[in-house]
């Protein structure tokens, strides 16, 4: 009887270290998250209920980050949500000391640099929420619909490339999820590998 309660207790375990390390899965629920914006509000992806989400991994000085904000790609991107009502939030997952890591008034910055539309640019300098996504690489895009599925994981195009010339000619594969989900259809292209420098946690 003991070394079955020990092995159950071991299994209780196991199935413990799964659910804390697994990732966010295209048609299972977004992980909540809790951030603070570059002026100090605090958004949570609950606050958002009803209304499709875009969640941004960003770097900028990664290259592949600045092959859409240099010619406008990812500003216009997160324009045309804003004006269709869908929330896009950039996020920055750098640790202190590392690439790309900025705190509010550098955020703040590059967002006046680029002309960002974002709705907000939350900090998440610990990686906790980059993390609970499976982030990987600056980009890292991800759609989040109104009941909080997530929808859409990968590469914002086809193209995996530092060089803006080739933004032209790819399928665009997150306004192509935004425009199904708008249309009331599955999104024909949910998962795809994303590409770009890799995300600065702290170790």
């Amino acid at each position: 009887m003991r070394r079955i309660a020990t092995l159950a207790a071991g299994l209780v375990l196991a199935l413990a270290s799964v659910a804390v390390h697994a990732r966010a899965q295209v048609g299972q629920p977004a992980p909540a998250f809790s951030l603070t914006d570059s002026n100090g509000t605090t958004h949570a992806l609950a606050d958002f209920k009803g209304r499709t989400v875009v969640l941004e991994w960003t770097n900028a000085e990664c290259p592949f980050v600045k092959k859409h904000y240099t010619p406008g790609n990812m500003q216009t991107q997160q324009g045309e949500s804003k004006a269709s009502g869908v929330v896009w939030l950039t996020i920055n997952s750098g640790a202190p000391g590392k690439q790309g890591h900025v705190d509010g008034a550098g955020a703040n910055a590059i967002i006046a640099a680029t002309g960002g539309q974002q709705a907000a640019y939350l900090l998440d300098p610990e990686g906790a929420a980059g993390r609970a996504f499976g982030a990987k690489t600056t980009p890292h895009l991800y759609v989040i619909d109104g009941e909080g599925v997530l929808r859409y994981a990968g590469a914002i195009d086809s193209n995996p490339s530092a060089d803006p010339d080739d933004i032209a000619g790819a399928n665009q594969y997150v306004r192509a999820a935004l425009a199904d989900l708008a249309a009331g259809r599955p999104v024909a292209v949910a998962n795809t590998q994303p590409y770009g420098c890799a995300v600065k946690y702290a170790n």
